[in-house]
């Protein structure tokens, strides 16, 4: 079954699914499903959570035992399964269908992963698990779609934005769905229940820091490590969760390597752009990119990313911001600057 990421609320108030599968390309909002599906099965007594991240040589087996063991004080479960921008292969298959084939009522699955494609739906074990589940796809946001979402936000936030201050917000954070929150709960707590206009909601931005994660993307595109690195050096100062740049820096190299492999098949480039929700502003220094990376070292960050990921979940990472450094000087220079290959353990 299909429930679109403004419906889930509804699916969820009316009964919990054994499966949910939450793909998609939109970081945040996918982010926000997960903790809606979380909150739903916390009040009906799934309180142990186990999280497990897709990496080469990950064992299946572990996820099969878990789906059918018996917690020694009974607790319900919930098990949070990130694919890391990766297929199951023929292993995962088996163990994803194998999870349907005997359904365990105290545990609920969820499985998050990049955009399901037509190649993904119809595989055998994403049939399986839809046929018992709920999938739940999170397409990037433009044009009146993104305008609704900022009114649902607005209302849940008791925020009153004259018709100018939400075109202005959306312009300025370009739809960046985790900058315009942010910048929607800065102005619940200046403004709850009173009207906002636009020179409110320009005068907060104006007055961010000089350096943002905003800042960040720029400088990856055009291959800045020295504004790279500043930058880092001041959002690891303001204590920004590294959480919030791993999704930018996923979703930057994800949407690159899409170029790139569009590129290969020949497709147009306008069209790769508007495919890929490139704006007018950002296509000169994606395209800067696009000739400096290739698509092997695109794969390079995102594994890398998906390890580092996996090491901060686990809370298995000494030097976070340092990580991120070298993450972002393969970006900006990839032919000179080698990947880390694993992390310290604490």
């Amino acid at each position: 079954m299909r429930s679109y990421a403004n419906q889930l609320a509804s699916h969820l108030n009316k009964a919990l699914h054994p499966f949910y599968m939450v793909f998609g390309e939109e970081p945040f909002q996918m982010a926000q499903c997960v903790y809606e599906i979380k909150q739903a099965a916390k009040k009906q007594g799934f309180d142990e959570v186990v999280k497990f991240n897709l990496l080469p040589g990950f064992d299946w087996q572990e996820l099969l035992a878990q789906y059918n063991s018996m917690s020694l004080f009974s607790d319900r479960t919930l098990i949070e399964f990130d694919l890391n921008q990766l297929k199951p292969g023929t292993l995962g298959s088996q163990a994803f269908k194998s999870l349907t084939e005997y359904l365990n009522p105290d545990v609920i699955v969820i499985i998050k992963g990049c955009k399901a494609g037509q190649d993904i739906q119809r595989s055998a074990w994403f049939k399986a698990l839809d046929k018992h589940g709920l999938f739940v796809p999170c397409y990037t946001l433009a044009g009146n779609h993104l305008h609704r979402w900022l009114d649902t936000q607005c209302k849940q936030l008791q925020l009153h934005l004259a018709h100018e201050a939400k075109t202005s917000l959306l312009e300025a954070t370009e739809g960046n769905l985790l900058a315009t929150y942010q910048e929607l709960e800065k102005l619940s707590l200046l403004y709850k229940h009173e009207p906002i206009d636009q020179t409110q909601v320009l005068s907060g931005l104006l007055n961010q820091a000089k350096f943002d994660i905003f800042d960040l993307n720029t400088a990856l595109l055009q291959g800045n490590s020295n504004t790279a690195i500043k930058v880092l050096l001041k959002l690891a100062d303001d204590n920004i969760e590294p959480i919030s740049i791993i999704w930018t820096f996923n979703k930057e190299a994800q949407t690159l390597l899409a170029i790139k492999l569009g590129m290969q098949t020949g497709q147009n480039m306008a069209q790769l752009f508007k495919q890929n929700n490139i704006w007018k502003n950002q296509q000169a220094a994606t395209q800067q990119a696009l000739e400096r990376l290739t698509i092997e070292r695109l794969q390079q960050i995102i594994h890398f990313l998906a390890e580092f990921d996996s090491a901060y979940k686990r809370s298995a990472m000494v030097a976070p911001y340092q990580a991120l450094a070298h993450i972002a000087l393969a970006f900006c220079m990839p032919l000179n600057i080698p990947l880390p290959y694993q992390y310290e353990e604490t």
